[in-house]
């Protein structure tokens, strides 16, 4: 048997928002490799698998892991997990470096899923219809002046704008300095969606404005979507044209 990977996004999490290519691969694989709270996702379905857990920040050492263990006994089949899409914000970026730099000879499948920004806006209504940007407010891998200007040229754009990884117990300001930068370029009354742990058991969902987003509970589980100048509430959701014309 070859070495084969798959990197697999198991959007949100719950088994009926996994695509049936992301079922077939965890089935196909002898070994599943992942975050901890990724493998907690998703043990009670798999636990006749092989899974292995690794710690938050360890994602070059879990890739190196992955490597090692498909080209174990002659040839292995194992699936690299991640929550989301497995290439937004995923794990096939670093596993494709890390493959690359390691020299590996096997097949390598990326999976995708259900981002965190298709699950909030469909908890939502229809806030990213028209054109957006996507930014997280970590500062780990990127550094924050860069973060700053992402923001400024996406509001000045008039993007919709998705923010991943608003806050953490260090990073507690960062959601002000958004809404700080966005509102010298939007109007505060823009309709803004914050989605905590999207379609997951403990799912909640606010509506507010850009000027009380400060005001609001925000943790890291947390996905928030600013409407661009044309976007409104109504019908408790929140709606962003594309230019369709009514009669």
């Amino acid at each position: 048997m070859s070495a084969k990977i798959y990197v697999v996004g198991l959007g949100p999490g719950d088994r009926k928002d996994m695509t049936l290519r992301c079922l077939d691969a965890l089935e196909e694989s002898e070994v599943i490799i992942g975050y901890s709270k990724y493998i907690e996702l998703i043990k009670q379905y798999y636990g006749h698998k092989k899974l292995v857990t690794s710690p938050m920040k360890k994602e070059v050492d879990r890739c190196i892991e992955t490597i090692n263990t498909a080209l174990s006994d002659g040839g292995k089949t194992v699936a690299l997990i991640s929550s989301g899409d497995s290439g937004i914000y995923g794990m096939a970026g670093v596993l494709l470096e890390t493959a690359d730099k390691m020299k590996f000879e096997g097949e390598i499948e990326i999976i995708p899923g259900v981002t965190s920004l298709c699950a909030s806006a469909s908890i939502l209504g229809a806030p990213v219809v028209h054109d957006f940007a996507v930014i997280s407010l970590s500062d780990l891998l990127t550094p924050l002046s860069i973060i700053e200007k992402r923001l400024r040229l996406a509001a000045e754009g008039d993007f919709v704008i998705g923010i991943y990884n608003p806050k953490s117990k260090k990073r507690t300001e960062y959601v002000d300095m958004a809404v700080d930068i966005i509102l010298k370029h939007r109007s505060g009354k823009t309709p803004v969606g914050i989605v905590r742990n999207a379609c997951r058991e403990d799912e909640t969902c606010t509506i507010c404005t850009l000027d009380t987003l400060k005001e609001q509970h925000i943790d890291m589980f947390s996905t928030i979507i600013i409407g661009n100048s044309q976007s409104y509430e109504s019908l408790g959701k929140i709606i962003t044209p594309r230019g369709y014309k009514f009669d």
